[in-house]
């Protein structure tokens, strides 16, 4: 089973006080850009076996810079982890559309929420925890247990991808937090998957490379420490 660290994109003009959702030609802004190319350059020494993206323009540009970095290969596009299509909502304003009556639903029963002309939540968490399986398996199966891989998508989509990880309804997915930039790292084994990292913006990523061949390795346990290990 493998690691993946799940990259939320960098800022652009949008981001905050708009629901940007599949609005065409959004890319990153100066902030962004920054954000990408710090991100970038942490990441640089993690040895990737595939780097996947959402469609949308802010997180392909993420991740070119990502893979730009001095990470060989091909960026892949899959489409499941692309942002939550939000319908008429797109476009529109936090503020204004947190007078909608929908924004309680969204806000405390989002497995009930369906976006006007638009998409359930329910939905964007089963194609995007059905994308994650499918290039676990598929990963897996080509470079080994140790590949780590990366995928770049958006908050809502990765919020619900670390809600499956962990557990948890989707109902309690805004308990979770996935800043721009921000890399969440889940590590997938046989019997669980354990969030390793969460909506990080700064720390040391050492601890996701494999091990030099001159020590004995450790074999990856699907147990849990008891008493939270050290």
């Amino acid at each position: 089973m493998t690691t993946l660290v799940l990259v939320r994109h960098g800022l652009t003009a949008m981001t905050g006080p708009v629901l940007a959702g599949w609005t065409p030609g959004v890319h990153l802004d100066e902030r962004g850009i920054k954000q990408a190319e710090a991100l970038a350059a942490r990441l640089a020494p993690v040895p990737f076996a595939a780097l996947v993206s959402s469609p949308l323009e802010r997180c392909q540009d993420t991740a070119a810079l990502i893979l730009a970095a001095g990470h060989g290969g091909e960026l892949s596009t899959d489409e499941r982890f692309a942002e939550c299509r939000y319908g008429t909502w797109t476009g529109r304003s936090l503020k204004e559309l947190a007078k909608e009556p929908m924004w309680k639903v969204v806000q405390t029963h989002p497995s009930a929420a369906v976006f006007p002309e638009g998409e359930a939540l329910a939905a964007v968490q089963s194609r995007a925890v059905a994308a994650v399986r499918d290039w676990d398996a598929r990963l897996t199966a080509s470079h080994g247990e140790d590949a780590i891989w990366l995928a770049c998508s958006h908050g809502d989509v990765i919020k619900a991808i670390v809600a499956d990880a962990l557990g948890m309804h989707l109902d309690l997915f805004q308990r979770i937090t996935a800043e721009p930039c921000s890399a969440t790292v889940i590590r997938y084994t046989s019997l669980r998957p354990f969030v390793v990292k969460l909506n990080d913006t700064g720390g040391d990523v050492g601890a996701l490379l494999t091990p030099s061949r001159k020590r004995k390795r450790r074999r990856v346990s699907s147990d849990a420490a008891v008493g939270g290990g050290g």
